[in-house]
């Protein structure tokens, strides 16, 4: 795996206290770009969550993790270094799944990293979804593709999630407010229950 696989992004202001100690976050990032769309997205959506509890966050790009991932076809089969990072995920407290739409779907190495998880890993885990696309078009890969997929894990995915497309972009750089405003919408329903996840308190009740 190389070094640049795995890529720290940062810890939450001191100031948004969560009670308890930070959310750890990991990403996985299924575009097979180093600067993109899909990773600027999240950085909003990671920018917002850190305005209202700590968290320790983390990306994993699928497209960068070497042999070690793609000639492997079983968990038994992967290099101790990719282990460890699936283990990242199966340990996290939030997860966020985060795709470009190819061919109306998630690309195939993202589905292969999830192919790897364990199948009872994710049941409960909070999994936030996000996606890009080159137009408006693609946005229903978030329910068609993506929902379904972290459904087989029994997982709870928040209820809304994340798209844009690439007229709310300048390069990389997210400039579209709706979707801004979508993000801080669908984080603020859902940050009680992270906070729980994070500080170990029983969770609100819906």
């Amino acid at each position: 795996m190389s070094a640049s696989s795995l890529v720290d992004v940062g810890v939450g202001p001191a100031g948004a206290s969560s009670g308890g100690r930070a959310l750890r976050v990991v990403v996985v990032n299924g575009s097979p770009s180093v600067q993109s769309k899909t990773v600027g997205l999240v950085d909003v959506v990671l920018d917002t969550l850190r305005t209202m509890l700590p968290i320790e966050a983390s990306r994993i790009d699928v497209y960068r993790l070497g042999p070690g991932f793609t000639q492997a076809t079983e968990r038994e089969e992967v290099t101790p270094d990719v282990e460890a990072t699936i283990r990242r995920v199966e340990g996290a407290d939030l997860l966020v799944a985060a795709a470009p739409v190819f061919r109306g779907s998630y690309p195939g190495m993202f589905k292969h990293f999830f192919d790897l998880v364990d199948q009872y890993a994710l049941t409960n885990k909070p999994v936030l979804l996000a996606a890009t696309g080159g137009t408006d078009r693609h946005a229903l890969v978030l329910e068609h593709a993506l929902r379904p997929l972290f459904a087989f894990f029994q997982a709870l995915t928040v209820p809304v999630a994340f798209y844009a497309s690439a007229g709310d972009f300048d390069g990389t750089t997210l400039l579209n407010p709706r979707v801004y405003g979508r993000i801080e919408v669908g984080l603020t329903d859902v940050v009680d229950l992270l906070r729980a996840r994070a500080t170990g308190a029983q969770e609100p009740r819906p």
